[in-house]
C-alpha cells in the first residue's frame, strides 16, 4: 500500500468511491470503458471505487464530466475528494459538500449493524412521515420542494430495516426525554409513538429507553451518536472499519481511530445495560401512545 493510500480519511474516500460508482453506473459505463477513457488501468478503477486511494479534485472533476454528473454534484465531489488526503474529518455545512448531500447515507446504506443513541428527537430510520416534516420545516432557509425532497429520503432510509436481502440490525437507546417532547403535535406524536411499537417487533431491530431515573450516565456526556459496523468478507475481516457518526449544529464528525471507536462502544454499552429491557421499553411507549392527549 502506498503512503498516499494510507493516510487520510477512509470515510471520506469510502463516500466518494460509492458516489464515483453510482455516477457511473448511471452513465452505463462499464469499468473498462471508463478505465479505457481515462487511461487507466481497471485496477486503479476498482481501487478508486472501493475507496482505497485519495483523488485529485481535478481527476475527479473529469470523471463527473464524463460521466455526465450535475455541476452542483461535480463541486461536491471535488470537495470532498480534498478531504481523502485529511487525516481526520469534520464536514462542515458551510464548505464547498451541500447540506443535501448526505454523505452519513452512504454508510448508513452499507453497514451490516448499527447502534445508536439518541437524546433528543426519534432516529431518522424511524421517523412517521409526519414527524420527519415537522422536524425538517423547522430548518431556516428551505423552499418547500426542498422540504419534500429531504421527507421522501428520509421515508426511504425505512427500506434498510424492512427489506428481505442483508437487512440491518440495529439496536437504538431512546432517552426518555425523546418520547415526551411533541414534535408536530399531540396526534403526530401518538402516530410516532404506535410506528415504535410496531417497528419493535421485528428482530433485526431492538429498542430501549433510558429512563429520567437513571441520573447521569455516559450519555450525558456523549451526546447523541451513532456506530456503524459493516459486512464481513469472506477471510472474517470487515468490508470497511466500523465508523462512529457524530452529528453537530453545523456539520457531522466522522470517527475511525480505534480508541475512539472503543470509547463510545463502550459508552454504548453502558447506555444499553441503564436502559429499560426491550419488553419494559415497548410497553412504555405504548402507555405513553394511549395516554398523550
Amino acid at each position: 500500500m502506498s503512503q498516499e493510500d494510507a493516510t487520510g480519511s477512509t470515510v471520506a474516500r469510502r463516500q466518494l468511491g460509492r458516489f464515483l460508482r453510482e455516477l457511473r453506473g448511471r452513465a452505463r459505463y462499464s469499468v473498462r470503458a471508463s478505465a479505457q477513457e481515462f487511461e487507466w488501468s481497471e485496477t486503479k478503477m476498482w481501487r478508486i471505487e472501493s475507496g482505497l486511494t485519495s483523488m485529485r479534485g481535478q481527476d475527479v472533476k473529469m470523471m463527473c464530466q464524463f460521466y455526465g454528473a450535475p455541476e452542483e454534484t461535480t463541486t461536491a465531489l471535488m470537495a470532498l475528494a480534498k478531504e481523502t488526503k485529511a487525516n481526520g474529518w469534520w464536514m462542515s455545512y458551510s464548505d464547498a459538500i451541500p447540506e443535501d448531500f448526505d454523505l452519513y447515507i452512504g454508510l448508513e446504506d452499507a453497514a451490516a449493524e448499527l447502534d445508536g443513541y439518541w437524546i433528543d428527537v426519534v432516529p431518522g430510520l424511524l421517523q412517521t412521515e409526519r414527524y420527519a416534516r415537522a422536524l425538517i420545516e423547522r430548518r431556516v432557509g428551505i423552499s418547500p420542494e426542498v422540504v419534500d425532497r429531504r421527507v421522501r429520503l428520509r421515508m426511504a432510509r425505512h427500506t434498510l430495516l424492512l427489506r428481505m436481502v442483508r437487512p440491518l440490525w440495529a439496536r437504538i437507546v431512546l432517552d426518555e426525554a425523546v418520547l415526551h417532547r411533541p414534535i408536530g403535535g399531540a396526534d403526530v406524536m401518538i402516530e410516532q409513538l404506535r410506528y415504535l411499537v410496531v417497528m419493535s417487533q421485528r428482530n433485526n431491530l431492538a429498542i430501549r429507553v433510558i429512563p429520567f431515573s437513571a441520573g447521569t450516565h455516559r450519555g450525558i456526556s456523549s451526546g447523541r451518536f451513532v456506530k456503524l459496523d459493516f459486512p464481513s468478507l469472506a477471510n472474517g475481516s470487515p468490508s470497511e472499519p466500523t465508523t462512529v457518526y457524530v452529528e453537530g449544529y453545523t456539520g457531522a464528525l466522522f470517527l475511525e481511530k480505534p480508541n475512539e471507536i472503543e470509547r463510545y462502544s463502550e459508552a454504548f454499552a453502558e447506555l444499553w445495560e441503564a436502559s429499560m429491557s426491550e419488553v419494559e421499553s415497548v410497553n412504555y411507549i405504548a402507555k405513553l401512545a394511549r395516554e398523550t392527549q
